[in-house]
This record gives structure tokens, sequence and C-alpha cells, in this order.
């Protein structure tokens, strides 16, 4: 006996047509897409930290050897920046054409931008494990790194535009499908189309419920489900720096601890494969060229587990 209802009030895309097709895709045919420029490609989960460390720090070396800017929006930082740092620093890259943008920021409920000071910003971690770890006579000047602040924010897009746009994002899907924190349920973010969406550049945005739970499991609040400890707003880059950039590469990587269990299963084959809209942010991608890395389990068929219990 069929058992049909409405998915919850509070999940952004509801679509539940184009879900149940988006999870009849095969771990076979997910690497297929009518764009040429958007190219998928599955690849075994050790392989994708590597990956990426080797993209950012080659990319880094070829410029500062070619004698060319590069401007980079990095995603959100972790220990694996301490590796492309000793990198620069193994091969003396001197970074003083880098300038790099952080994408995004937390904020409190006034809407006030966590300081450089606070360990569990990103802003604090990037400093720590990448520009710290570079050999001072290597760093890029402090004026070319670029963080978000209350006194940076206004003119963030702009600063980036002026360079040229960005030359590579990085980036990966949250739960609810975002990019950045460009949240799909968040009314700073709200168009009247899908064009209009996409003109849209930095600001302060409310996070929802999806993207506050998901957070919540991150190691630096404890990976206990604290939704407390996940401030309310955020200051994130828009839907226009990614569409102006040169270059994407966006990853899909995410477990439960290094499980088969992820939330980013189905919310990779929305982005994926799903209609193109600010429902699920990260979707636009689909539009653009971008190099897209999958992991194996997050490519993996969805499928009932009945030996993972209900």
């Amino acid at each position: 006996m069929s058992f049909k209802f409405e998915p919850a009030a509070f999940i952004p895309f509801r679509d539940t047509e184009a879900i149940e097709r988006v999870i009849a895709i095969k771990r076979e045919d997910i690497e297929q897409h009518s764009n040429p420029d958007f190219r998928i490609k599955v690849y075994p989960d050790a392989d994708l930290e590597p990956m990426w460390i080797n993209d950012m720090f080659q990319r880094i070396r070829m410029a500062a050897e070619e004698g060319r800017q590069l401007v980079m929006i990095m995603p959100n930082p972790w220990p694996s920046y301490a590796t492309v740092a000793a990198l620069i620093n193994k091969h003396r890259i001197n970074c003083r054409h880098l300038h790099t943008f952080n994408m995004d920021e937390y904020a409190d409920q006034d809407g006030n931008i966590a300081p450089l000071s606070w360990e569990y910003g990103f802003n604090h971690a990037f400093m720590k494990h990448f520009i710290a770890n570079i050999d001072p006579e290597l760093r890029p000047p402090e004026s070319q790194i670029h963080l978000m602040t209350n006194e940076t924010l206004p003119d963030y897009g702009k600063r980036m535009a002026d360079l040229g746009g960005a030359d590579i994002s990085y980036s990966g899907p949250g739960w609810s499908g975002h990019l950045a924190f460009i949240e799909p349920d968040a009314p700073e973010f709200a168009a009247a189309s899908l064009e209009e969406w996409k003109t849209l550049g930095p600001r302060i945005c409310t996070l929802g419920p999806l993207t506050i739970a998901q957070n919540s499991l991150h190691g630096c609040f404890g990976a206990s489900g604290n939704l407390c400890a996940v401030p309310p707003k955020a200051a994130t880059i828009g839907p226009a720096e990614v569409v102006g950039a040169k270059f994407r590469i966006d990853q899909h990587a995410i477990t439960v601890g290094g499980s088969f269990q992820s939330w980013q299963r189905l919310t990779t084959r929305l982005v994926l494969h799903g209609p193109v809209t600010p429902l699920v942010p990260e979707s636009i991608l689909q539009t653009l060229r971008t190099d897209v890395w999958v992991s194996e389990t997050a490519a993996a068929n969805i499928e009932p587990r009945w030996d993972l219990g209900y």
C-alpha cells in the first residue's frame, strides 16, 4: 500500500518528481551531462584531497613562473591548506602575484561578521593553516589577502571585479545545495528570476536549518549536533562572483566520519542533474565551465540499506 505525503515545509527544494528522477541515476551514468564544459568525473575517495592540494599549488606555481596575476576564490579552510603552504615553501614559490578571496564567513544575528580572532571562523582558520605557514618572504602582500569583514564586505565584489574576476573558484555543495553560503531559503537572495539572481553579489544572509544542522556536525563545533554553536547568519560571495570566474572546480566527497552515510549523495545528484534553480544554488554550475570531482562514495547508487537499520 502506498503512502503519499508532502515534504516538510522547511525543505527549500520540494519538487519530488525531480528528486525521484535524480535518485534513479546510477553510478555508471552520473558522469554524463549535456553541457560538454560541465565535466563530471568520479574518483576514488582517497584521491580527492591530494588532487585539490595539487591543483591549488600548481596554479600558484605556474602563475608565478609565468609572471601573471592569480585571483582565487578560496573554499572553507581546513588543515590541508598547510600542505599547500609546505609545497610553496619547498619549491620557493614567491606569492607576490597571488590574490585570495575567502568565499564566506559567519555572522551574528545582527549581521556582524565574526572577528579574525574567533577560533571557529573561516578567516581565522585560513590565516592559521595557510598564510601563517608560508615563509614570510614568500607570502602574498597583506593587501592581497581578501577576508570577509564588516569593513571589506561593502566593496568585496568590486575588489574582485577590478582584478578581472577570479581565475578559479573552488566549491562543494552544502546539504541545502548552497554554494559558499548562498542559501536557497535566504530572503537576502530573493530574486524575481534566475537571471536576476545570477547578478547578486556579496551580502549578509540568513542560514537555513539544513546548513545549521550540517555545520553542527563539523569538528570545530564538536561533531555532536550542537545547533546553538552555529551562528545564524553569514557573509558570502554571491552568484555574480561565481559566474564571473574564469574557471571552477567543484568537489563532492563529504561523508559522516568517513562512513558510507552521506547527506551529500542526493544533493550531488540535484546539483549535477537536477533543474538549474536558485532553490539549489550550486546547480548554476551546470551552465558554466566547471570540472566536477565526485568521490565513489558520493556517486554510489541511492537505494535502501536495510543493513544500516532504519
